[in-house]
């Protein structure tokens, strides 16, 4: 059995552990409940957007043909996946569980794929295993702003439009709950209004009408709005995709930390008593050795 001191020291050492991780878990709830907030906060507007390009792709003027942004290409030679994960690990498999969705859907596209990554856990591994990453982002704030985002839209349309790639999806978590997080893929670009996508947001979209109900006037025309407001649209999906990451890494890193502190203290009672079992045999030892002092004293001709 291991000697008293080796236990008494790694007792501390696990003691000292789960300090960390338990400190570590009370920061990811707190930050969790904040990014938890947001996201919730910024569904509704999110599916009133969807509602409103609906409407204006529905109308739009056959003479002016199709907006660049919404226009379907025919074949698919290029696609650019926008991977969302965490600059950071201690998430369990948050990273590992976005990455492995990305990978086996570029598997099934069977032609060239490019990587736009936010956050450095995806963008490391990509670069490790021979990915195409074409830009990366990180060092995001912990509430990022509509502004923070715009750097990664601004890119992935400016290179959809100039036929860099022919479609562009997005990859990121789902928060469903704070014990569930969904690795989702869906299409970003280009844009397609008719399809209502099987996520968090379908909530909020299910009373949508696919097709618009009814005509409306719109000044100057639904082209001319259609400029303004898809590249605002295509942005506010990125920004929604990366404060449901956001809420899911907390909740991730918080179940996480959790999990870790709960097994050093179960550790910490397995050491104990192997501890006490160590120094129980060690006193026995001493006795012994004592008692057979005391006995050849006695009868120092034995």
């Amino acid at each position: 059995m291991a000697n008293v001191r080796e236990i008494k020291r790694r007792i501390r050492s696990v003691k000292n552990i789960a300090q960390v991780t338990r400190a570590m878990q009370m920061v990811a709830a707190s930050k969790m409940r904040r990014a938890q907030e947001q996201v919730l906060a910024t569904r509704p507007y999110s599916a009133k957007a969807w509602e409103v390009l609906i409407h204006l792709a529905a109308q739009r003027s056959g003479s002016q043909g199709i907006h660049p942004l919404l226009a379907r290409r025919d074949p698919i030679r290029t696609t650019a996946v926008v991977l969302v994960t965490s600059d950071k690990g201690l998430c369990g498999a948050y990273n590992g569980n976005v990455i492995r969705a990305t990978l086996h859907f570029m598997q099934g596209l069977g032609h060239p794929v490019r990587l736009v990554t936010v956050g450095r856990r995806g963008r490391d591994f990509m670069v490790r295993h021979g990915g195409d990453v074409i830009a990366e982002f990180s060092n995001l704030p912990p509430r990022p702003s509509l502004l923070d985002i715009t750097p990664v839209a601004r890119t992935v349309i400016d290179d959809f439009l100039t036929g860099e790639y022919d479609e562009v999806y997005l990859a990121y978590t789902d928060f469903i709950n704070t014990l569930i997080q969904k690795p989702t893929i869906r299409r970003l670009l280009p844009i397609t209004p008719e399809r209502v996508e099987d996520s968090v947001m379908r909530e909020y979209m299910a009373d949508t009408p696919v097709h618009p109900t009814g005509e409306y006037l719109y000044e100057p025309n639904p082209h001319v709005i259609l400029d303004a407001v898809l590249p605002r649209f295509t942005e506010l999906q990125i920004y929604q995709a990366i404060l449901e990451s956001l809420a899911s890494e907390h909740s991730a890193r918080m179940v996480a930390m959790r999990n870790a502190t709960d097994n050093a203290n179960e550790l910490i009672g397995h050491l104990t008593l192997n501890y006490y079992r160590a120094r129980q045999e060690a006193i026995t030892t001493e006795m012994l050795d004592i008692a057979g002092g005391a006995e050849a004293l006695v009868h120092p001709g034995i």
